[in-house]
């Protein structure tokens, strides 16, 4: 696809985003992986319609204001990406557009407040804990709210696990066998701190020695994603003093996260840091992939027979290509029959902020995952992000079903205990 745009005029991702334009060919393979174009059947709405209308605005051919419906539809969950033949990448586009994009904005006042208060609250656990619990008690108001107000109340748990503050250091049980620092995420801390604990507990058990660096913080993938560059830069330079040890490894245990760690030298393109953010990112490895490298000590056998359905999380199977570990670990715990979701390359509509910003697609993609997983008669749910498990769980309880959804390690571990 030619284009017209200056690098120069566009900001420092302007060389990213020309680049990406230029490898589109605009073949359509793309269509049937985009959920928005699953969904709305819109050509607008796919990615090959949103590089053309990113381009044209780039070009100065179109305005903003009428390209951004579009654009603002996008999960970013990257199942183009997997599927484009000419390796167009489409999520180096999608973020330095919105970065680009994002200030010269005009939005509505409230639409403002809104995603201020998902900025100042979500990557900050005692901030997000406090307006969860406030959130509960707003519930029996829901039928008088705003509809944007409606979808997190939607969200939330009925009960919030009490928190559980995490070790500065977790030593390795017999031979050390790996040191490696860990990212303990924000949302999941205060949704689900057992998914913390669970990859604690399974990485002592195989010989690594975990630190958790007191001065890390939120990765900044929420406010990457949503064109907060500035934002996302000052949480990622506090993240390159926190995790500049020597380790094997930086891992995550939350498919976003480790994206968001993984795009850092998209993030400081330009930048002074911008070597040193290389650096942490070729060491980022998601908890499964470094398992299946260092190789698992044996697990127990199950006492009965489980029938387990995973689900990959975009961010892992699309954004970082990790599909065969986590099922490697599955498979691992003798008497797991794994089973696989129809249309499992499809996205489950949380992606990030998006259930929360745009909560009618989103439910109408996690209706459909939630659907695919019961047609699979799996007794567990398994997935490796926390958004992911939200949403689902979510959508599986609206339908009336109590299906567990665990994350990858929480199965490992329960093997590990014998409570399966």
């Amino acid at each position: 696809m030619q284009h017209r745009i200056d690098p120069e005029k566009v900001g420092p991702q302007g060389e990213v985003m020309a680049h990406a334009i230029e490898a589109c060919v605009h073949c359509g393979f793309c269509l049937p992986a985009c959920p928005t174009y699953q969904v709305l059947g819109e050509e607008m709405d796919s990615p090959r319609g949103r590089i053309f209308l990113m381009k044209e605005v780039l070009e100065g051919s179109l305005s903003l204001e009428e390209a951004q419906p579009y654009i603002d539809k996008c999960l970013g969950c990257l199942g183009c990406v997997t599927a484009c033949p000419s390796g167009v990448p489409y999520g180096e586009l999608i973020t330095s557009f919105r970065a680009y994009s994002e200030p010269k904005r005009r939005r509505p006042l409230f639409q403002k407040a809104f995603r201020m208060g998902l900025q100042e609250t979500l990557p900050y656990p005692a901030r997000f804990r406090a307006a969860a619990r406030l959130g509960r008690l707003a519930r029996p108001l829901k039928p008088l709210l705003p509809s944007f107000l409606r979808a997190p109340l939607e969200l939330l748990p009925a009960e919030l696990p009490p928190p559980e503050p995490l070790p500065e250091r977790v030593a390795a049980e017999g031979e050390r066998r790996a040191r490696v620092a860990f990212l303990a995420g924000c949302a999941q801390q205060v949704l689900q701190p057992g998914f913390n604990r669970a990859a604690l507990r399974v990485l002592a058990r195989n010989g690594v020695e975990v630190v958790i660096p007191k001065g890390q913080v939120c990765c900044g993938a929420l406010a990457l994603h949503t064109g907060e560059r500035e934002r996302a830069l000052r949480l990622a330079r506090q993240n390159l003093r926190a995790f500049s040890g020597d380790y094997d490894a930086i891992l995550t245990n939350a498919a976003g996260c480790g994206s968001g760690l993984k795009e850092y030298p998209l993030l400081f393109r330009g930048e002074a840091e911008e070597e040193e953010a290389r650096a942490l990112a070729q060491r980022v490895k998601d908890i499964a992939v470094f398992l299946v490298e260092l190789g698992l000590r044996e697990v127990p056998p199950l006492k009965e027979p489980l029938r387990v359905a995973y689900h990959d999380a975009c961010h892992l199977a699309h954004a970082q290509g990790v599909r065969a570990e986590p099922r490697a670990l599955l498979r691992s715990i003798p008497g797991v029959e794994l089973v696989e979701i129809p249309e499992g390359e499809l996205c489950c509509g949380s992606a990030g902020t998006y259930n929360l910003e745009q909560p009618q697609i989103a439910a109408t993609l996690g209706e459909r995952k939630a659907r695919n997983i019961l047609a699979t008669g799996a007794q567990v749910v398994v997935t490796g992000n926390i958004g992911c498990h939200t949403q689902i769980q979510n959508h599986l309880r609206k339908l009336g079903q109590n299906l567990p959804v665990l994350h990858t390690v929480e199965l490992l571990d329960k093997a590990y205990a014998g409570q399966l």
